[in-house]
């Protein structure tokens, strides 16, 4: 019998719920919101979403709950052929704070992380974490992180990014040509879309239920590092408060790197696309302005 998080049950859920999962989706682990008293510390879900991370699963949730040891946990598996699907749920089986979201097949992270947005908002989360199943994520970022998003009456940040280039950041054992990519792909974003955010692409990050409520989530349809420039520059256009915590990234030490050719053409395709578009949004607006103002006599 698998153990439910906070007081839910074990189920197995597979048609499309409230949260708007796509059908075919099981879901192991709590499936409804628990009512919590006003004043209730911040409930903060952790996603980490899986394709084949067998080996380097169980050394990340050891860190991350050791870390972060009062958030829950989603493990998002796109049915992986090495049986890290299993791995979860037996670990979900261990362990109260963990549940898992088996989707049908490898759809990509952004709709991964989609459908956990929307589990983790229908079960009442406060805040919502993305992190790397691989290890290359520091696990002390999560707390650090939570602690500058807004809840209740204390002030913080919408969305709060983990940072590998703001001061204090950066990289470890990557190779040079990785970090020439990142640092170039992040400056060309950041400049075409008009972003003060310094890593754009990073998937280190936390936001509050509330902004993930306000933006439109059906609408999001790119994939890859992608996703992460699209989640920021939707949150800019919803007037969030993005602030950068600087984490220190590793390469991973397990597993296979799951980055293509594929994710950074796709990158540089939307990026540009979407700053065409801001730049004729612009510019109609510019020129609305103009016929606005009356004419001199």
């Amino acid at each position: 019998m698998l153990r439910a998080p906070r007081g839910g049950r074990p189920s197995t859920v597979s048609q499309r719920g409230p949260a708007g999962r796509r059908p075919g989706s099981r879901v192991r682990g709590c499936t409804r919101s628990c009512p919590r008293p006003l004043g209730a510390p911040l409930r903060a879900i952790v996603l980490v979403p899986t394709y084949d991370e067998i080996e380097a699963l169980p050394v990340t949730m050891d860190r991350l709950l050791q870390a972060a040891p009062d958030v829950e946990v989603i493990v998002i598996d796109d049915s992986s052929p090495d049986g890290t699907g299993e791995l979860a749920d037996a670990m979900a089986a261990a362990d109260p704070r963990i549940s898992v979201l088996h989707r049908p097949a490898k759809q990509g992270l952004g709709a991964a992380y989609l459908d956990g947005m929307r589990l983790a908002l229908e079960r009442g989360a406060d805040a919502v974490v993305e992190f790397d199943a691989d290890g290359s994520h520091p696990a002390d970022a999560v707390p650090r992180m939570l602690a500058r998003l807004r809840h209740g009456a204390r002030p913080g940040a919408d969305l709060v990014i983990g940072s590998r280039w703001v001061a204090g950041g950066g990289i470890v054992d990557w190779p040079w040509h990785r970090e020439a990519i990142s640092r170039a792909g992040n400056l060309y974003a950041r400049v075409a879309l008009g972003s003060p955010v310094h890593d754009m692409t990073a998937g280190c990050r936390a936001y509050t239920a509330e902004l993930l409520r306000r933006l439109p989530l059906d609408d999001v349809r790119s994939q890859g590092y992608c996703f992460q420039i699209d989640m920021t520059r939707r949150a800019h256009d919803a007037g969030a408060a993005v602030v950068e915590e600087p984490i220190l990234f590793r390469e991973r030490e397990l597993g296979v790197s799951k980055m293509t050719p594929g994710i950074v053409r796709e990158a540089l395709t939307h990026v540009t696309g979407w700053a065409i578009g801001r730049a004729m949004r612009r510019a109609a607006e510019s020129l609305r302005s103009v016929r606005r103002t009356p004419s001199s006599p």
